[in-house]
């Protein structure tokens, strides 16, 4: 819920009579404005008129006492509002230096700034309260220390080349500058005094991390917003912060190793987040329900980007401590399907994993979270999760070929399956896991169709997928290539096109292709170029592109070894022993790829039930 939104000079946020305070929590982004930002904004404030707008706050409002002190949790604008206090600190200083030349009206004012920075009812209250990473906090304090507004102290070691610091003496400098190019600097830095206090800032106050997140969703606020992630990790600190101040920087630890397990992608830290509770679903519920509440799952049916962060909040009001170890233990099951994490004894799936992550079938981790968390209450060995990793990768190819089942139903797919296995075990949920996804699969006509068709216009990354496994097919211990490799964010081993699909085909490809009509030539590009049987995988694609036939056929590299379709690849079989290519090569060609694909990603039948 919005309890208030209004636009306030910043005098006003800053008010010298009112008990507000802006607190930064402790685990905020640190302070990272730099001087790009402390050019504009001083820019912006110097060049435009009073009243200019500067851009939005966020704040949480949970006091309850009007007569205590009003402490706002910032969580939204924390960057502009400690720049904005460091550059009155700056106005303070400039002031204070020139107090002897001060009149009485311009030394209340003075006073009166330093009580912008200071609550008046206590010299050491700040009105605004960095958080502390990086020590923000202390270097703040210690800026204010340095002007008389706060108790000495001591300027934490290297302050001077942090961002706080370097933020208060950049502002230092530029008032200087513009003091001395004015006829009166005084009246030039009290003019620019007079500018911040009337530029305008949009205060927005709501109730809970939730209502700040749907903001978030809607407000196209200057700066960068918050994401779900953070706001959850907000809510679980500031939740440990009441609970158990002690814990606080424990918890924070436990937050970070979790994050460490999923990497800096945010669109992978917001779907395992939607996986963790979509998995474990009934077992989150489970606290919630009571002859009050007789729903299933009172916390919501399934977790979508719009209702995740309400969710954790009501977890985390429940218990945090508890919810952010289960969590990260989850985080660390997760870490094994994207690569970030080993166990030895799941190394059996490190080959199954990285092809469903290739495949692009990232959907079905949340139900192979649940079953390695589960896997010994569901009697599962490493064979078990083997095989339904295999056939999730089995299933991915098919549908991200057919587009069946849609994309919207593969969460549901997945939750289903979970809620079906649940009281299964060992050889049984397989079984299941089989029999659900062969029911919602592409029949194999389908499918073979799809495969006949101009599959690399249906979908590139599958058709690579289908020719590298292809080609792993035929490898040895011996002759294994990594066809995954990639330099420069690039893979070396990528699809060539036998007969080149550009529309200027060259002319021996036109003679040897359609006896040398060009349109004739250009009607095959269209029917037969992007066919699986005019396809294959090569090293190095760039080199052999529109070149003839025998000259990609039998290519070699500067030591001799053959780079062209004789390179070893029993995918290439054919092409090197080919004197010539044709459209009835690529038709022949096709029929057979297509067969061992339709047996390489086989969804088979359950084992029959024995009674």
């Amino acid at each position: 819920m919005i309890k208030s939104v209004n636009n306030y000079p910043i005098s006003q946020l800053f008010d010298i009579e009112a008990s507000v305070i802006y607190a930064i929590p402790r685990y905020q982004r640190e302070y990272t404005w730099g001087k790009n930002q402390w050019e504009t904004i001083f820019d912006d404030v110097q060049e435009n008129d009073g009243g200019y707008f500067l851009g939005s706050i966020i704040c949480i409002n949970q006091t309850t006492d009007s007569l205590d002190v009003q402490r706002l949790e910032v969580i939204d604008g924390q960057q502009r509002l400690t720049t904005l206090s460091l550059l009155f600190a700056a106005i303070y200083q400039a002031l204070k230096s020139r107090e002897q030349i001060l009149n009485d009206d311009q030394k209340i004012e003075m006073l009166n700034l330093k009580r912008k920075l200071v609550l008046k009812k206590g010299i050491d209250q700040l009105r605004v309260i960095p958080q502390i990473q990086n020590l923000n906090l202390n270097d703040y304090r210690a800026v204010l220390s340095e002007l008389g507004a706060v108790s000495p102290c001591d300027a934490p070691a290297y302050a001077g080349n942090r961002k706080i610091f370097r933020a208060y003496r950049y502002f230092q400098n530029r008032i200087e500058e513009t003091a001395n190019i004015s006829s009166d600097p005084l009246v030039s830095i009290l003019e620019l005094l007079e500018k911040v206090s009337q530029a305008c800032l949009v205060k927005i106050e709501v109730a809970s991390h939730a209502d700040a997140y749907t903001l978030f969703e809607s407000l196209n606020n200057r700066g960068m917003p918050l994401t779900a992630i953070d706001l959850i990790k907000n809510k679980l600190l500031a939740r440990a912060e009441a609970t158990s101040s002690d814990k606080v920087d424990y918890y924070f630890d436990v937050w970070s190793k979790l994050l460490s397990h999923l990497g800096d992608d945010y669109s992978v830290q917001e779907r395992f987040f939607r996986h963790y509770y979509n998995a474990f679903k009934d077992d989150l519920n489970r606290p919630f329900r009571s002859d009050k509440d007789k729903r299933k799952d009172p916390l919501g049916p399934v977790a979508t980007r719009t209702n995740l962060i309400q969710i954790y909040e009501r977890l985390i009001n429940q218990d945090a401590g508890a919810q952010l170890q289960g969590i990260r233990s989850a985080a660390e099951s997760y870490a094994l399907m994207l690569s970030r994490n080993q166990n030895s004894a799941l190394s059996i799936l490190d080959k199954p994993l990285k092809d469903l992550e290739r495949i692009q079938g990232a959907p079905s981790h949340l139900l192979l979270l649940y079953l390695i968390a589960k896997q010994s209450e569901l009697e599962l060995q490493p064979s078990h999760l083997d095989k339904i990793a295999r056939l999730l990768t089995r299933f991915f190819v098919r549908r991200n070929l057919t587009d069946t089942p849609p994309t919207r139903d593969l969460t549901r797919l997945f939750m289903l399956i979970i809620e079906k296995v649940a009281p299964l075990r060992g050889d049984r949920v397989v079984d299941a896991a089989i029999e659900d996804l062969r029911a919602v699969s592409a029949s194999d006509k389908v499918f073979q169709e799809k495969l006949e068709g101009p599959i690399y216009e249906e979908n590139v990354g599958v058709t690579r997928f289908v020719l590298c496994a292809l080609a792993e097919e035929g490898m040895t211990r011996e002759t294994t290539v990594d066809l995954w490799r990639v330099d420069n964010k690039q893979y070396v081993w990528s699809i060539e096109h036998i007969f080149p699909q550009g529309q200027n085909v060259p002319p021996h490809w036109v003679d040897m292709m359609a006896g040398g009509d060009a349109a004739v030539a250009k009607a095959l590009i269209q029917s037969h170029a992007h066919r699986i049987g005019n396809l294959t995988i090569s090293g190095f694609n760039s080199a052999l592109g529109n070149k003839s036939f025998s000259e990609k056929r039998d290519r070699l590299d500067s030591k001799g070894l053959p780079v062209g379709y004789k390179n070893g690849l029993k995918l290439n079989d054919v092409l090197g022993s080919a004197d010539s290519w044709s459209a009835k090569q690529i038709e022949d060609r096709t029929a057979v790829l297509v067969g061992r694909v339709l047996s390489l990603f086989a969804i088979a039948a359950p084992r029959p039930l024995n009674f």
